[in-house]
């Protein structure tokens, strides 16, 4: 195990960790401030990559194709929670799983039918091209770098608006005690939107950041809605800074234990009986991790306040 490598895989699990809290941001208020269950959320961060995708083919500018797409994502979710959403706040959990389980499979489906089931691709920007040298021996592309930055950037941008700003005020008085918010006149309903909103553009940044890293296919956001639910449990629901410190945690420790399982358990066992064990131990980490928090601390780390 090298120190450059270990670096590396350190600066990717930063990396999926910013991800992860862009789309977990917008779920976890979502959740916080209407008590709604979105399994949709997801194909959001689907749908921002495939946009992003389409609309460089149109206007061949990453970053114009970036700010259409952004705004194709707000338009597409604002549109699903005023036809589809909005009916469905009053009723149980179940409903809103079933009902949302369903438009994941519509919209995969729809993908499909729309741009194939084919892998798409998006090149990434020329200015982000190449590497970086960080270190003697240590070289990191910049456009990783690029997503790293931007994401932190979001982050503290989220806090400000947050803590210091009046909607903020509304959104974090909503995830406490949403009724109470009602009953003093303010538009829950209104708020969930914005909320909503803002959390599908977030979602689909993420899905335009990494659009030119993986591939660009039908059902690449369900893996990472469980990551992000996983997130939004550990950080504690309706928590923005909960959000950012689980998905820090969530994105090292899942990258980490696939890169350096089976290293750690060959100084235990035999290799092959470690080639085995180690992917299978490591895809469990964050779930024992997620085990762990709640065991400790069953409301999550930073839960919002009246939770």
């Amino acid at each position: 195990m090298s120190t450059t490598l270990f670096l590396v895989q350190i600066l990717n699990g930063v990396q999926l960790g910013v991800l992860l809290f862009l789309i977990a941001a917008g779920l976890t208020l979502v959740f916080g401030v209407m008590d709604f269950i979105n399994l949709a959320h997801g194909v959001q961060y689907m749908l921002g990559a495939y946009l992003a995708v389409a609309f460089y083919g149109y206007v061949d500018n990453f970053l114009l194709a970036l700010i259409l797409a952004l705004l194709a994502s707000l338009v597409f979710g604002l549109l699903l929670e005023f036809f589809v959403f909005r009916h469905l706040y009053d009723r149980d959990h179940l409903d809103q799983v079933i009902a949302t389980f369903g438009i994941i499979l519509f919209l995969n489906h729809g993908v499909r039918m729309v741009w194939g089931a084919a892998p798409l691709s998006l090149p990434v920007p020329e200015f982000f091209t190449g590497s970086v040298v960080l270190m003697s021996g240590l070289l990191y592309p910049v456009w990783r770098l690029a997503i790293i930055g931007s994401g932190l950037a979001i982050a503290v941008g989220l806090y400000v608006l947050v803590t210091f700003t009046r909607i903020g005020m509304l959104v974090r008085a909503g995830a406490t005690n949403a009724r109470m918010v009602s009953a003093l006149g303010v538009n829950i309903k209104r708020l969930f939107m914005i909320v909503f909103g803002f959390g599908t553009m977030l979602a689909g940044f993420a899905g335009i950041m990494i659009a030119p890293i993986i591939s660009v296919e039908p059902g690449m956001g369900d893996n990472i809605l469980i990551l992000a639910f996983v997130v939004i449990v550990i950080g504690g629901i309706g928590s923005i800074r909960g959000a950012f410190v689980a998905a820090l945690l969530v994105g090292l420790v899942d990258t980490l234990g696939r890169s350096f399982s089976v290293d750690i358990l060959r100084l235990m066992m035999g290799p092959s009986p470690a080639r085995m064990a180690g992917p299978a131990i490591a895809s469990m980490l964050i779930y024992v991790l997620m085990a762990l928090v709640l065991y400790a601390r069953p409301t999550g780390l930073f839960p919002a306040r009246g939770r």
